[in-house]
């Protein structure tokens, strides 16, 4: 944040619909369309990381006709402060193997620690994610918009419909 700027970090922020996750989700199966390491480019499954990745995972099996859909549950969040990762739930070690021809996917790639973590576990596996912000980048394998590093992102499933002022008189 620069000196001039005097918003808090969550003030500058980059609000998600759910149109547009779901636009921004496709984008990202057509980038990964015919890319896997199976017959025609196909992919054994996806994975995605709990919970942002389970709306682009959901979408991503479905626009590339992928079956096989698993999760890997990670904790690097406490309300908004970042911890060290911790996995809570991994996915079935017989499907995963070192994650050959597994798309793991998330919404948001930040600091990068919960890529890294799943990464080393399966160095395999293709890591892509919806959004992603500098210093998390070098862990995505592939994904489709780049934010700022003090942006802080509002997706639609942490937001409610309210009413809100106008800027000028009721």
């Amino acid at each position: 944040m620069s000196p001039t700027d005097s918003r808090l970090p969550h003030e500058k922020g980059f609000h998600v619909s759910w149109d547009q996750i779901h636009r921004d989700s496709r984008a990202l199966a057509w980038r990964l369309d015919k890319r896997g390491p199976g017959e025609g480019g196909a992919w054994k499954a996806v994975v995605a990381i709990t919970r942002g990745g389970m709306a682009p995972a959901m979408i991503l099996a479905r626009e590339l006709d992928i079956r096989i859909v698993d999760t890997i549950s990670v904790k690097s969040y406490n309300h908004q402060d970042q911890m060290d990762a911790q996995v809570l739930k991994a996915p079935e070690a017989e499907l995963m193997g070192e994650g050959e021809g597994i798309v793991v996917v998330d919404d948001l790639v930040d600091s990068g620690k919960t890529l890294e973590l799943v990464r080393r576990l399966y160095p395999k596996a293709h890591f892509a994610t919806v959004y992603a912000k500098p210093k998390g980048r070098p862990m995505v394998d592939t994904f489709i918009t780049e934010v700022s590093q003090d942006t802080w992102i509002f997706f639609p499933w942490d937001m409610a419909l309210q009413y809100v002022a106008p800027y000028r008189g009721v």
